[in-house]
């Protein structure tokens, strides 16, 4: 059986002739007949009640035209989209923790690409979401951070999903809350001056590990803690019950907005600071694309400075 074979059927059935239909079909009338024989034979069935008057569906026939009609039109489909004249679009998806600095990459790569080419997407979500997002190929590049205390952990994750890691800078902790805060004016922040005050992170899921934390220094004790899911709900946390969060110490203004600072952590012997080593995860077996390649270029470029 052929998608000719399937044309064929039903160019007949709607001209209700073998003359005509080849006619419309552009090829031979003994050709079409010794095509329809051929699906006959391999089916088993009559198709066609052929008779001096045209060709009208058997039985059979009538129940086979829906299916041939269904193989075609998603046949016509595939085309339009795959086809050489097809309007898919080219896909480039990121997924993230929850960084600004990666989606202000992301909006300066949309502005160098005619988006109405291309699909794009960007997902700030959960570590454990980042990596199976690109070991599924649902993301092309992940954005996630290791430090001595869930370098091996995550590295083995991302080993056994056949991803690797690329560095792109290094960060130590920085306290990140609103620029109202009471602790807003100092130079640099200890735990100690942290205790009255909620800590903000982001949740990762029931008994979720803490290597998979997106905030640094994340296994020490605060008596407050306040969870949330996305960034937006975090900066207001900020400003309504005064709470921080330690970060990378890179902020976005034009995406965040001014009202929000980062000031140095002050590490002491019990709370000692740590290396942030922010990178980009992609799947080993595969090459980035020329529009990841650069995606990749916008981070270092807005990393660099």
């Amino acid at each position: 059986m052929t998608l000719q074979q399937l044309r064929d059927v039903i160019a007949i059935a709607e001209q209700g002739s073998f003359n005509r239909a080849a006619e419309r079909l552009y090829i031979a009338q003994p050709s079409l007949t010794t095509a329809i024989r051929e699906l006959e034979k391999e089916l088993g069935v009559t198709l066609f009640n052929r008779s001096g008057r045209g060709a009208t569906l058997t039985a059979d026939g009538a129940d086979f035209l829906p299916y041939a009609r269904s193989v075609m039109a998603q046949f016509q489909d595939l085309q339009d989209a795959w086809g050489p004249q097809g309007a898919r679009k080219q896909k480039f998806a990121v997924s993230s923790q929850h960084y600004s600095f990666a989606v202000k990459a992301f909006v300066e790569l949309t502005r160098a690409y005619d988006v109405a080419k291309y699909e794009f997407a960007i997902r700030e979500t959960r570590t454990r979401q980042v990596i199976d997002d690109v070991a599924s190929a649902r993301s092309e590049i992940g954005i996630l951070y290791m430090s001595d205390f869930n370098r091996k952990v995550l590295g083995k994750m991302l080993s056994d999903s056949g991803l690797g890691f690329h560095h792109l800078i290094d960060c130590r902790a920085y306290v990140y809350l609103w620029q109202g805060h009471p602790l807003a004016g100092k130079s640099s922040i200890s735990f100690e001056d942290l205790s009255p005050f909620p800590c903000l992170s982001f949740e990762q899921g029931e008994n979720s590990p803490f290597y998979l934390a997106e905030e640094i220094l994340s296994t020490n004790d605060y008596p407050r803690t306040i969870r949330c899911c996305d960034r937006a709900t975090m900066l207001n946390l900020m400003v309504g019950v005064q709470g921080y969060t330690l970060c990378s110490g890179i902020i976005c203004e034009e995406l965040n907005g001014s009202d929000y600072i980062a000031v140095p952590f002050e590490a002491d012997d019990e709370n000692p600071n740590s290396i942030m080593e922010i990178g980009y995860v992609t799947r080993t077996a595969s090459i980035l694309s020329n529009v990841g390649e650069r995606y990749v270029a916008e981070l270092k470029k807005y990393l660099g400075k």
